[in-house]
């Protein structure tokens, strides 16, 4: 059995969550345990971090968006011109 973390341009399911648990998580124990300092705030915006790149990949499955794609290079080539064009007066 093979293990993905991608899967249709797209975090498997199991990524995308618990990349969100896991940035919740580091979130309340930096918040309840961690004293207030420069580490804590750090720890707290990391969290965050990871929580964020959860949800966006969450919300960009949910609207089909797959930002592991690989249609970026159809879309460079069309862009692509001829030297004759170029040339061309």
């Amino acid at each position: 059995m093979k293990i993905r973390f991608i899967e249709k341009g797209n975090f498997a399911r199991w990524v995308r969550t618990s990349l969100l648990v896991f940035g919740l998580l580091i979130m309340f124990l930096a918040y309840r345990y961690v004293p207030p300092a420069p580490f804590g705030g750090c720890l707290l915006l990391v969290g965050l971090g990871v929580a964020a790149v959860g949800g966006y990949a969450s919300r960009a499955h949910l609207l089909k968006i797959k930002p592991f794609d690989d249609s970026y290079k159809k879309a460079r080539e069309s862009y692509t011109t001829k030297d004759d064009e170029d040339n061309a007066p």
